[in-house]
C-alpha cells in the first residue's frame, strides 16, 4: 500500500465520528431516585432492601488496522466518574490479547496497542475493565466487557479461486451469449467502505468478448464468430477493487475459450465428374471404387449419406458409406458385359445426416457429383453354337468323308482365330481339323 492510500485512510478514519473521542467513561447509568445505589426501600414484613447501582455502559473502541508507525498505536481511554485525579485508582485491563497486544496504563486508563493488526485474522477483540481503589484493592466499578473493533483498510487485492479457466461455447452464437462466470473474492471488510467491491473488466479478448462488470459473467460480443475461421480463444479479465476506481487493487485470470462446432457448412464434392474403371468379369458386390465430399465441419456435423440418385447405371451399381471414412463406396449390383455397355454414368448426391434449423439459410446441407464407370474387356473364351452335337456316319465310309460340322464364335468384341480340335477319340479314327 503507497503513503497516498495509507494517508487517505488515515484521514477518513480520523473523520469518522467514533474516532473524534476514543474515550470511554466508566458512568453511571441515569435511573430513578429510588434506584439510587444505597436507597432503601421497605418490605410488607418491615426489611430493608439495598438495590446494586447498574453496571457500566460501553461503546466500541475503534482501530485502524496495519498501522505503520514508529510507536505504539493509541486505542482510547477508560476512565471512571470516581476517578478524582489522585492517583488512587488503578486501572486493570483482561481478555482478548490484554497484556501482549493491548496494554494499558494503570494509572490513567490509556490503551495502546503493541503491534500491526491484521483484520482478516481477526476483526474484533473483547476485553474486561476494572478500576479498584490502590489501597483497599476493592472495585470501585463492577467489571465491564468493551469490545475492539478492527478498522479495514484496502490492503488485500481481489483473487480468483483458478489461475487459468477452460470454456466453451458454440459457433455462430449470437452477441450477448454467456459463455462463462468467473469470480474473485476480496480478504477486506465487505461491510466497510470500498475495499471489497469488486468491478470486472477485459483486458484481452476484445472484440470477440465483453465481461459485466458487476457480475463477471464473459458473453459474445462479435457476430457470426466461425470455429472454421478460427477455433482458440484466450481472455484475459481484470477484478478491481474499491469499485474500480483509481487507487484500488487488483488481480486477474486467464480463460481460454473453445468454439465448438455447430452444422454451418454443406458438404462439397471436389469434383463435378468422377471417372472410374471396372472390369467386366467383376463378380456382384465388387467395389468399383469410391467418392468423398468434403465438410468443414467435425463430428456428427460432419456426417454424410450417399445415394445414387440418377443415371443409366441405376440398376448396375449400388453405393454403401462408409462411417470410419465418410466414403460413398460404388459397388457391382449386376453381371456386367463389356460387348453389351461399356460406359455407365451415375449422379451420386451427399447430404449430411444432422442438419441445424437455425442454419438452413446456408443450405442445401447436400452436393452431387457425376461418376462416369467404364467397363474394361478380358479374353473370354470361345463358345459353341450348341453344348453338344451328335453325328451319323456309315460304316465303311471313306476318309476324309466330312461327317458334321461344330460351329464357335469369339465373344470378346475383336475376334481371335479359333482353334478346333478333336478329343476323347479313343480309336484315332477321327482327325483334327482347324478352321476359323
Amino acid at each position: 500500500m503507497t503513503i497516498y492510500q495509507f494517508l487517505l485512510l488515515f484521514l477518513l478514519w480520523v473523520c469518522l465520528p467514533h474516532f473524534c473521542s476514543p474515550e470511554i467513561m466508566f458512568r453511571r447509568t441515569p435511573v430513578p431516585q429510588q434506584r439510587i445505589l444505597g436507597s432503601r426501600l421497605s418490605r410488607s414484613d418491615g426489611k430493608i432492601l439495598h438495590r446494586q447501582k447498574r453496571g457500566w455502559m460501553w461503546n466500541q473502541f475503534f482501530l485502524l488496522e496495519e498501522y505503520t508507525g514508529s510507536d505504539y498505536q493509541y486505542v482510547g481511554k477508560l476512565h471512571s466518574d470516581q476517578d478524582k485525579g489522585d492517583g488512587s485508582l488503578k486501572y486493570i485491563l483482561s481478555g482478548d490479547g490484554a497484556g501482549t497486544l493491548f496494554i494499558i496504563d494503570e494509572k490513567t486508563g490509556d490503551i495502546h496497542a503493541t503491534r500491526r493488526i491484521d483484520r482478516e485474522e481477526k476483526a474484533f477483540y473483547t476485553l474486561r475493565a476494572q478500576a479498584i481503589n490502590r489501597r483497599t484493592l476493592r472495585p470501585v466499578e463492577p467489571e465491564s466487557e468493551f469490545v475492539i473493533k478492527i478498522h479495514d483498510i484496502n490492503d488485500n487485492e481481489p483473487t480468483f479461486p483458478e489461475e487459468t479457466y477452460t470454456a466453451s461455447v458454440p459457433e455462430m452464437s449470437v452477441v450477448g451469449t454467456s459463455v462463462v462466470q468467473v469470480t474473485a473474492t476480496d480478504a477486506d471488510d465487505p461491510s466497510y467502505g470500498n475495499s471489497a467491491r469488486v468491478i470486472y473488466s477485459i483486458l484481452q479478448g476484445q472484440p470477440y468478448f465483453s465481461v459485466e462488470p458487476e457480475t463477471g459473467i464473459i458473453r459474445t460480443a462479435l457476430q457470426n464468430m466461425n470455429r472454421e475461421n478460427r477455433e482458440q480463444y484466450q481472455v484475459v479479465i481484470q477484478a478491481k477493487d474499491m469499485g474500480g476506481q483509481m487507487g484500488g487493487l487488483s488481480g486477474t485470470t486467464t480463460v481460454n475459450i473453445t468454439l465448438t462446432d455447430v452444422n454451418d457448412n454443406p458438404p462439397r464434392f471436389p469434383q463435378s465428374t468422377i471417372h472410374l474403371r471396372v472390369l467386366e468379369s467383376s463378380p456382384v458386390g465388387t467395389a468399383v471404387g469410391s467418392v468423398k465430399a468434403t465438410d468443414a465441419d467435425t463430428g456428427k456435423n460432419a456426417e454424410v449419406e450417399y445415394r445414387i440418385i440418377d443415371g443409366d447405371g441405376t440398376d448396375m451399381f449400388d453405393i454403401v458409406t462408409e462411417k470410419d471414412t465418410q466414403e460413398g463406396i460404388i459397388t457391382v449390383k449386376k453381371p456386367l458385359d463389356y460387348e453389351s455397355r461399356r460406359l455407365y454414368t451415375l449422379k451420386v448426391e451427399a447430404e449430411n445426416t444432422h442438419v441445424d434449423p437455425r442454419f438452413y439459410y446456408l443450405g442445401p446441407f447436400k452436393d452431387t457429383t457425376i461418376v462416369k464407370i467404364s467397363i474394361e474387356d478380358v479374353d473370354e473364351p470361345p463358345v459353341f453354337s450348341r453344348s453338344s452335337y451328335l453325328f451319323e456316319v456309315h460304316e465303311d465310309i471313306e476318309v476324309g468323308t466330312i461327317i458334321g460340322t461344330v460351329m464357335a464364335r469369339d465373344p470378346d468384341s475383336t475376334s481371335s482365330p479359333v482353334r478346333q480340335s478333336q478329343r476323347d477319340d479313343a480309336c484315332g479314327c477321327f482327325c483334327e481339323n482347324f478352321g476359323c
